[in-house]
């Protein structure tokens, strides 16, 4: 298993500061899931400790060492990231995209080896994908793409997946299938997964861990009870909501909300529609 934490960590772009001085810890593990409002940092995290986006001071840390004195490929056997809509080149085929993930293992002229070899088509076979080892990845559905996706972050062998909202685009059914599959990873193979998501209810549903930001800032992190709650979300998302347990996990679920009168300008700013004849003169 990889540990990773962050201290004092600030990250932005140009002169804007994006993540203010944040300190993180992730469990080993566990199922991590990260919310909060559009904007906030979420995904702008994932991508500095993935190394994508550079830190402006602070510290990352996996298994103890900062990643900045990391080598590309010694991170990448480490920790895999699936951004948010990630897009391949057109016509390439399922088996073709997976095999990217053996990257950081191949040396020389780059030819994959039968360790290589195997290891696609566990990943394949774990994401259920092997069906469509031969077909292109633009032929395929969005749960579908989404799955060999993740596939391919698998062949990456490492302990510690990071997903940028996986489930977007995605209906009902297919994001509920995306996130068991990586609930099965997590409890079978014991993969550290930390993953932004929108959905309160999934993240409340499919996590061990919840971590909530408000511009840049965390608000709170813990088990979900502590999170999802009342005085979070309205701190969060400027909401009023009324929290329930799932009849099948216990665990608590957004029910139903307001806005917080008085949080959201909208009603000052509109003006109302001029009247008909006001417009024909």
């Amino acid at each position: 298993m990889s540990q990773l934490n962050t201290s004092e960590l600030q990250v932005g772009y140009d002169d804007k500061v994006i993540v203010k001085d944040m300190t993180v810890d992730i469990p080993e593990g566990k199922i991590t899931t990260i919310i909060g409002a559009n904007g906030c940092g979420k995904s702008t995290l994932l991508k500095s400790i993935a190394r994508i986006i550079p830190k402006k001071k602070g510290s990352i840390y996996l298994d103890g060492e900062s990643i900045s004195k990391q080598n590309t490929k010694e991170l990448a056997r480490k920790l895999a990231i699936l951004p948010q809509s990630p897009e391949g080149a057109p016509g390439l085929t399922v088996g073709e995209l997976v095999s990217y993930g053996r990257f950081p293992y191949q040396k020389g002229f780059g030819r994959l080896t039968k360790r290589d070899y195997e290891v696609i088509d566990w990943a394949l076979c774990v994401t259920g994908t092997t069906p469509f080892k031969y077909d292109t990845v633009d032929s395929l559905s969005g749960g579908q793409r989404q799955r060999v996706w993740i596939a391919m972050a698998l062949a990456q062998e490492t302990d510690l997946i990071l997903l940028d909202e996986p489930t977007t685009y995605l209906d009902m059914a297919h994001q509920l299938e995306v996130l068991e599959l990586l609930e099965r990873l997590n409890q079978k193979e014991g993969r550290t997964i930390v993953m932004v998501l929108h959905d309160i209810n999934q993240a409340a549903r499919f996590a061990d861990h919840i971590v909530a930001l408000k511009e840049g800032e965390v608000v709170r992190a813990g088990c979900c009870e502590d999170v999802v709650c009342k005085d979070v979300l309205r701190d969060v998302f400027q909401i009023d909501a009324d929290i329930v347990p799932c009849p099948r996990t216990s665990k608590p679920i957004c029910l139903t909300y307001n806005l917080i009168k008085g949080e959201s300008s909208y009603e000052e700013t509109i003006d109302p529609i001029p009247a008909y004849s006001a417009i024909r003169a």
